[in-house]
C-alpha cells in the first residue's frame, strides 16, 4: 500500500511539476509577444518624429546605442535643442551620448530606474523598451489632460475614448485591449470628429482586420497620424502599451483639431463683434450729421428772423415759435438722448476689446 501511495505520490509530483513547466513556458512566450509588439510599435512611433529631422532606425536596439538618434529623438519631441553628440565610433563616444540623453531626462524629471549609459550603449531589449516608453509617458501622455473622475493621464485616455465613442454601434471601451480587437473603435473616434471620412454603417465587428486597415490607412493619409499598430497584433490583445500610443496620436490630434476649432470660433466672435461696431459707428455718424444739420438750419433762420411792425404778423411769428418748442424741437432732444446711448455702446464694446476710444 506504501509502494503504491508513494508511486501515486511521484506521479501526481511529476504531473504538477509538467504543468508549472506548460504554465511558465506560456508565460514566457507572451511576454516574447508583447515585446514583439512593443518594438515594433515604438519603432514606428521613434519614425514618426524622426522623420521630421530625416532620420529614421531600422532596428530600435540597434539604432540606437551610439546615442546619436536618441538625441535627435529627445530634440525632436521636446522642442530643447540639446548638446551636440560625438561623432566618434568608440564605445567611450556612444556611451558619451547615451549619457547626454539620460542626463536631460533626468533633468525633465523622467524616471530611469536601473537604465544606464551601458545598457542603451549595450542594446538591451528590456530596457531600451522601458526607455521608450518612459519618454511615451513624459512627453505625450504626461499632457493628457485629466477629465471626469481621471486620477491619471491613462484613465482620462480612456475617459475621453470613452466619451467621444459613446453611442456608436458594437462599440463599448472598457480597456486597451480586448475593447478594441475588432477594429470598431477607431473607426467610431475618427467619424466622431470627421464623419466625412468613414461611413461607420457600413462596418461590422466581424470583419475586424477590414476595419482596422482603413481606420489606420484614412488616419495617416487623411490626419496625418503614423500607423504604429498591426491590425493582427491588436486582434491578439496582447499589448496594452502598444495600443496606448496609438490612442494618444489621436487624442493629441483631436484635441488640437478641437482647439483650433474653438480658436476660429472666437475669431470669428471677435471679427463680427468689431464688423457690427464699425456699423454703429456709421449709424451714429449719420445721425449725428442728420441732427447736425437741422440745428445749423434752425440757428440760420432764427438768426435771419425778422420781426413785423403789426399785431397780426407778430401772434402769426409767436405761434410759428411756439410750434418749433411744443412740435419740431421735442423729437431732436429724443434724438440726441439716442445718440449719446449710441455712442456709449460703441465706447463700451471698445474698452471690452481694449481698443482705442471713438
Amino acid at each position: 500500500i506504501n509502494a503504491e501511495y508513494m508511486g501515486d505520490l511521484n506521479m501526481s509530483a511529476a504531473e504538477t511539476g509538467r504543468r508549472t513547466s506548460f504554465a511558465e513556458e506560456r508565460r514566457a512566450t507572451l511576454q516574447q509577444e508583447r515585446e514583439d509588439i512593443q518594438k515594433r510599435t515604438f519603432t514606428r512611433w521613434v519614425n514618426s518624429f524622426l522623420r521630421k529631422v530625416d532620420l529614421e532606425i531600422g532596428d530600435l536596439f540597434r539604432d540606437l546605442t551610439d546615442g546619436v538618434k536618441l538625441l535627435a529623438l529627445l530634440e525632436v519631441i521636446s522642442g530643447t535643442e540639446l548638446e551636440k553628440p560625438s561623432r566618434g565610433k568608440l564605445r567611450l563616444h556612444k556611451v558619451e551620448n547615451a549619457g547626454k540623453a539620460l542626463a536631460f531626462l533626468r533633468a525633465s524629471k523622467v524616471k530611469l530606474e536601473n537604465i544606464s549609459a551601458e545598457n542603451i550603449v549595450d542594446g538591451d531589449p528590456r530596457l531600451t523598451l522601458g526607455l521608450i516608453w518612459m519618454l511615451i509617458l513624459r512627453f505625450q501622455i504626461q499632457e493628457i489632460r485629466l477629465e471626469g473622475d481621471a486620477k491619471s493621464a491613462k484613465d482620462a485616455l480612456l475617459y475621453w475614448c470613452q466619451r467621444v465613442t459613446r453611442g456608436y454601434d458594437n462599440v463599448r471601451i472598457d480597456n486597451f485591449t480586448t475593447s478594441w480587437k475588432d477594429g470598431l473603435g477607431f473607426n467610431a473616434i475618427i467619424h466622431a470628429f470627421r464623419p466625412d471620412l468613414i461611413d461607420y454603417k457600413s462596418l461590422s465587428a466581424s470583419r475586424p482586420v477590414q476595419n482596422m486597415t482603413s481606420a489606420f490607412a484614412i488616419a495617416e493619409e487623411k490626419l496625418g497620424i503614423a500607423t504604429l499598430l498591426d491590425p493582427q497584433d491588436v486582434m491578439l490583445c496582447a499589448d496594452e502599451k502598444s495600443v496606448i500610443t496609438y490612442l494618444v496620436a489621436y487624442y493629441h490630434y483631436f484635441s488640437k483639431l478641437k482647439s483650433e476649432e474653438v480658436d476660429l470660433k472666437r475669431l470669428h466672435n471677435l471679427l463680427q463683434d468689431l464688423m457690427e461696431t464699425h456699423a454703429m459707428q456709421g449709424e451714429y455718424e449719420a445721425m449725428a450729421a442728420e441732427l447736425l444739420d437741422w440745428i445749423c438750419k434752425n440757428i440760420a433762420m432764427l438768426r435771419n428772423l425778422t420781426f413785423p411792425n403789426n399785431l397780426t404778423g407778430l401772434r402769426a411769428l409767436l405761434a410759428d415759435f411756439k410750434n418749433f418748442r411744443t412740435v419740431a424741437k421735442p423729437p431732436r432732444f429724443v434724438d440726441r438722448g439716442h445718440l449719446e446711448a449710441h455712442l456709449f455702446a460703441i465706447q463700451t464694446r471698445l474698452f471690452a476689446h481694449k481698443h482705442p476710444m471713438y
